[in-house]
């Protein structure tokens, strides 16, 4: 990432995914949509088409400003503050193993 797309990448952290699905749904029994990784401290959450958007709470609760696409490793970035998408190229987040799915 030579051209940085938003002001934050330069902060963008290799992570390991705290969970194989959204880690509150799974605390909750509760479904969800497609999943999203914290770059900053590997927190994964679900999308805002979830129920329960639980990626975009942890970005109001932390501040912690990119997440990935993660399922499964999808490649793009998202900065919550700068509002923009970018590749992330060779820095994509492999996963820990199956994810389990609930659509």
């Amino acid at each position: 990432m030579e051209d940085l797309p938003c002001r934050h990448a330069q902060a963008i952290a290799d992570v390991t995914p705290s969970a194989r699905g959204c880690e509150e749904c799974l605390k909750m029994g509760s479904q969800w949509v497609h999943l999203r990784l914290c770059r900053t401290c590997g927190r994964v959450g679900c999308c805002d088409d979830s129920p329960n958007r639980h990626a975009t709470a942890h970005f109001h609760a932390t501040g912690h400003p990119v997440i990935e696409g993660y399922d499964p490793p999808e490649g793009w970035g998202w900065c919550y503050v700068d509002e923009v998408v970018f590749d992330l190229g060779e820095r994509r987040t492999p996963q820990l193993g199956p994810i389990p799915r609930f659509y």
